[in-house]
């Protein structure tokens, strides 16, 4: 086990960040101050920044592992070391194996699968909009975000478990519904057709516009082609592909009378309609009848029960 670092004196090569431009790198301090704030490190550095020389501070992350190294405990004895070698004897057992089996997606840049997304800063769409520090990202075997993506997916599809995947389903229904605005607000902004004149190259290899003249006003006409606007299939596969169409939503006649039809027909789960409303009320009535019938029947018998009219002539009549 490696020994406990000193924490008690200046470090020759310290972690910087460079606020301006982003840019980390390791060097050794140009000035060392004391800082009584740090009881674990009493130590603030700084160092020029090798690209905008801008004075750049020590890294948050590399103060935060020195504030880890300063507070880690542990056996330090030979016996202490050994007891704790031994509490790992018969572990991990099945049960831990299948609990601590995706403890590497949180740090699934080794995995296999991650050789699919190679690093490579600014190389991906994603890119733009990544907030991983560019030389953090050039130094790691794969793309943190690619990497993230496709641990997360992968653990969801072997789980059997789509909670995993509600963010990312999510987040892109979110963007295909932006782009169906984008292009329906494009559509409405040129219009549903566009007309674009009529051309032809000629055999000197000139191109030629189609134009008519008007026999009787001798004026001048082009002739103009109509096309459907390019972005009208595009929005219909959106819509279609994600249940988006006036069908799917109930909007259609159709639609509505179907579902109106529905509204008086009982069902029984999932199934098809086994009872209309007017039959579920003529079968309520019949058994209605049917109970009146049997209570009738059952008023009878109690008047004719011989305890009871022996009761009634006792306590003189009867109810």
């Amino acid at each position: 086990m490696a020994t406990k670092r000193d924490l008690s004196s200046p470090l020759d090569s310290v972690s910087f960040r460079c606020n301006p431009c982003r840019h980390t790198f390791d060097a050794e301090p140009d000035a060392v101050e004391d800082d009584p704030s740090a009881t674990h490190h009493p130590y603030r550095y700084t160092a020029a920044c090798p690209q905008c020389g801008q004075p750049s501070g020590q890294a948050p992350y590399h103060k935060g592992l020195l504030k880890a190294w300063a507070n880690a405990t542990g056996p330090k004895t030979a016996e202490g070391k050994a007891a704790t070698a031994r509490n790992l004897d018969g572990h991990p057992t099945p049960e831990e194996a299948k609990r601590t089996r995706f403890n590497a997606m949180k740090h699934g840049m080794n995995a296999e699968t991650a050789q699919y997304f190679p690093a490579k800063p600014d190389g991906y769409p994603t890119c733009a909009s990544c907030d991983v520090d560019r030389d953090y990202c050039r130094n790691q075997p794969a793309c943190v975000r690619q990497t993230q993506l496709f641990m997360v997916t992968h653990a969801a599809f072997e789980q059997r478990n789509p909670k995993h995947l509600m963010p990312i389903m999510a987040s892109m229904q979110a963007s295909i519904t932006a782009i169906i605005q984008q292009i329906l607000q494009t559509i409405i902004a040129d219009g549903v057709k566009l007309e674009t004149p009529a051309w032809a190259i000629s055999r000197e290899g000139d191109v030629v516009l189609g134009e008519y003249r008007d026999l009787a006003t001798g004026d001048l006409h082009r002739i103009m082609e109509v096309k459907a606007h390019p972005l009208l299939k595009p929005l219909q596969e959106f819509l279609s592909r994600n249940n988006l169409s006036l069908a799917d939503m109930g909007m259609t006649p159709r639609v509505i009378e179907q579902e109106e039809q529905k509204l008086g027909r009982l069902q029984q789960g999932d199934g098809p309609p086994t009872m209309s409303l007017e039959d579920y009320a003529a079968k309520q009535a019949e058994s209605m009848a049917a109970l009146r019938v049997l209570a009738e029947r059952a008023n009878a018998r109690k008047q004719a029960d011989p305890v009871l009219v022996e009761y009634q002539q006792q306590n003189g009549g009867g109810q």
